[in-house]
């Protein structure tokens, strides 16, 4: 068995133990209004968080209560879909714990 085998990371279990304290009033990600289909498509592709989504019929969205304030959207897409990215309000956003 090699040590790849040995040490495997179930990256779903972490993220369960993290804590998110959303702030409803102030969203500190905004996409465009009509985002671009191939813009959109990288994010749903490189989200860790999965935070962007296409469904069945085709209908995009995205919800940024599950993010991980990585910043991989600022950098994927810079300027053209993602209209404003910060970092959340004091207290809000993910607190990460490790268990």
């Amino acid at each position: 068995m090699s040590n790849a085998e040995m040490h495997t990371v179930n990256v779903d279990e972490f993220l369960a133990l993290d804590k998110y304290e959303v702030d409803e009033e102030n969203a500190h990600i905004e996409l465009a209004k009509d985002p671009d289909i191939d813009e959109f498509m990288k994010l749903v592709r490189v989200c860790p968080a999965a935070l962007y989504r296409v469904d069945e019929g085709g209908a995009l969205s995205f919800d940024y209560a599950g993010c991980l304030e990585c910043g991989t959207c600022r950098i994927a897409c810079g300027d053209t879909i993602v209209v404003k990215w910060e970092n959340p309000q004091p207290t809000m956003g993910v607190e990460y714990r490790f268990g």
